[in-house]
């Protein structure tokens, strides 16, 4: 009877062995099973397709760099960065003291020609009047006719110079060509600027784009109007839609330098613009990662 009950308690002992080794191996194979399918869901979040980096950037003429038309010392800079101006805003401005005083001699020149013009009409009534009675010779009246025209010369000339020194002194006011938002400001009143020089640099933020770059490899795979899934480092988790808007025509070398340190540098790639189909928290310069779905 002992013997039959220790044979019982060994049977049952080795079962419940049993049944603790394979409870263990079936939580080892659902632990693989999620590791493996982890990376897989990882890429679907990106879906399938081609695998290109890009950067944000603003449409064509939807970003300027405004600079100085003359040179000078800058009076004023109106704006910092981040703020938003309209369209035609006064960014700076530039000393224009000799540009004044120089308007005003040419418009007193304008009034000094002006009174000459009018003495000269007169003189050249009167002449007309006494050649008529034949107290003077056409040659008077000939002299009459040149000094009227020549005081309307004198005053024309004025008037050139006057609207010179306008145009001057419009270029001493640095005006905003879009509206938008003040990237970088690259002066400071006080400082002195050539011509050309830039005074600050202003993106309609509203129109952005991504600039990307595929490999020339998957050159064939790419079609306009094609889906574009978005993701960038700073936003993990999160994606965005876009689209194929333009395909270079032509391989060029690669611009924007990898995120993986391990990649080359120097492969040849197809540049692609992409348009955002969605908004997006995305700044101008966001490095992005994308994938070109077909």
């Amino acid at each position: 009877m002992r013997i039959g009950k220790l044979a019982l308690l060994a049977v049952l002992g080795s079962a419940l062995l049993g049944a603790t080794v394979l409870q263990a191996r079936n939580m080892g194979g659902e632990r693989l099973h999620a590791e493996e399918a982890a990376p897989a869901a990882a890429d679907g979040a990106l879906g399938f397709g081609v695998a290109a980096e890009g950067r944000v950037v603003a449409y064509p003429g939807a970003e300027v760099k405004v600079a100085a038309e003359r040179a000078g010392r800058l009076l004023k800079v109106h704006v910092i960065e981040g703020q938003k101006v309209a369209k035609g805003a006064v960014l700076a401005e530039i000393d224009a003291d000799e540009l004044h005083a120089a308007l005003d001699e040419a418009q007193a020149r304008i009034a000094e020609a002006e009174a000459a013009i009018r003495l000269a009409e007169a003189n050249l009534d009167r002449r007309r009047a006494l050649v008529a009675q034949q107290i003077a010779t056409p040659h008077d009246l000939d002299q009459a006719t040149h000094d009227l025209d020549a005081a309307r010369a004198r005053r024309e000339t004025a008037r050139a110079q006057a609207a010179l020194y306008d145009a001057q002194l419009a270029k001493t006011r640095v005006l905003a060509p879009i509206a938008g938002t003040v990237i970088t400001r690259h002066a400071d009143a006080g400082e002195t600027v050539e011509a050309g020089e830039a005074i600050a640099t202003l993106a309609d933020l509203s129109r952005l784009r991504i600039e990307g770059e595929a490999d020339e490899a998957d050159a064939a795979r790419l079609e306009l109007g094609a889906p574009v899934v978005i993701r960038a480092d700073g936003y993990p988790g999160q994606t965005w839609k876009g689209r194929i808007e333009e395909i270079a025509d032509s391989v060029t070398i690669r611009r924007l330098k990898p995120q993986d340190p391990s990649r080359p540098t120097d492969t040849r790639i197809l540049a692609v613009k992409v348009a955002f189909a969605e908004k997006s928290p995305l700044r101008l310069g966001t490095t992005v990662d994308l994938r070109l779905l077909k």
